[in-house]
């Protein structure tokens, strides 16, 4: 797969999900039962619903099941009828609630409530809001194309500069490009024994993963840069100190706990559908395939 397009929607987790669910604006947060919709809020869910994070997950289905299907499209591995066929199939498979239980779930078993409280009252600030605002809108598809188009001019623009130095520290905060690559590598190890399937070559995992490692230094620099240009372009509008303030945040106890809660979360509910997705193409492929051999 070609890994700067399916990098794209997972920049959109690593840098909201991962970096910054900071906005008190949640509303359609899914709930599955009428019980469920009045029972009180655990600290889990007012932290999650305090910030962003439900706002992007809302969109992931859509951007994973776009992102993988460009990819295959575009590097050929497929037939575009069976790449947009597996997109619809990824699509009805990651499921945002799923996701949200998930990181619920983690995060009440792994955060103490003195965690959860102190995430939810950084959320609460007038700070947070604007950020989570920037980081909304840089994390939809739409604003892809722009981020780009600008990437050259805001790298030389801040190039030697104090915002441009502040980028290791967040991206150390936030797990952005650490998350990215890891999940990039998931995604394709979770598509291989379908798509070997599909191919008509053997199935071989530990081959595959093998591969994929090899690739991690590569593909480790294709995301970074791809988030260092989000990056920029996503906090231009903020000065250093605010960003500072955000950065501090990050790192503190509560954020960098509920941060590493939240991408694992994430990580662990996208891959696993895909995963058994695979195995089941793989499954109706391959008998069909060894036949007509």
């Amino acid at each position: 797969m070609r890994w700067s397009t399916l990098v794209k929607p997972l920049l959109a987790l690593s840098l909201t999900a991962n970096a910054g669910p900071l906005l008190a604006a949640a509303a359609t947060a899914p709930t599955t039962t009428a019980s469920a919709a009045t029972a009180p809020a655990t600290p889990a869910q007012q932290a999650l619903t305090a910030s962003p994070v439900d706002d992007i997950v809302a969109q992931y289905p859509a951007m994973m099941s776009q992102g993988i299907r460009d990819g295959l499209v575009q590097n050929a591995q497929v037939p575009e009828m069976v790449a947009d066929t597996l997109g619809r199939m990824i699509s009805a498979n990651v499921k945002a609630e799923d996701i949200n239980r998930r990181i619920v779930d983690n995060l009440d078993q792994n955060l103490t409530d003195a965690q959860l409280d102190a995430v939810k009252q950084w959320y609460d600030t007038p700070l947070a809001g604007r950020i989570a605002k920037a980081e909304i809108a840089a994390s939809a598809p739409a604003a892809w194309p722009t981020i780009q188009s600008q990437a050259a001019a805001l790298n030389k623009k801040y190039q030697g500069t104090e915002r441009a130095r502040l980028f290791d520290r967040f991206d150390r905060a936030s797990r952005a490009t650490e998350s990215a690559v890891d999940t990039a590598i998931a995604l394709q190890l979770s598509l291989s024994s379908a798509l070997s399937a599909l191919r008509g070559e053997p199935v071989t995992p530990e081959q595959t993963r093998s591969t994929l490692e090899a690739q991690r230094p590569a593909l480790r620099g294709v995301v970074g840069q791809q988030v260092y240009d989000t990056y920029l372009y996503t906090y231009q509008s903020f000065s250093n100190q605010e960003l500072g303030l955000y950065l501090a945040f990050l790192e503190s106890d509560a954020g960098s706990a509920f941060t590493r809660e939240v991408t694992g979360s994430i990580q662990q509910a996208i891959t696993e559908p895909v995963t058994e997705l695979g195995k089941q193409m793989s499954r109706m492929l391959t008998p069909g395939l060894s036949s007509g051999n």
